[in-house]
């Protein structure tokens, strides 16, 4: 009995470490996770103020071309 008791004692240390080891990557991947959809974010910003920049500036061209024409 004494020798089940030791086994299973050295079997729940195994799996004690091995789940704080796995927390530890899975808290590394989601840093890894949350910078990577930080600069996802800032870069479609980026490229939504572009292309808003761009269409107001093509607005603008049209409409004074328009109101040129009267």
């Amino acid at each position: 009995m004494e020798r089940l008791n030791s086994k299973l004692y050295q079997q729940n240390c195994y799996i004690i470490k091995e789940n704080e080891r796995l927390r530890k990557k899975a808290q590394i991947l989601n840093q890894e996770n949350q910078q990577l959809l930080f600069e996802l974010n800032q870069k479609l910003s980026k490229t939504k103020d572009s292309n808003e920049s761009k269409q107001g500036s093509s607005t603008l061209s049209s409409s004074s071309s328009v109101s040129g024409q009267s």
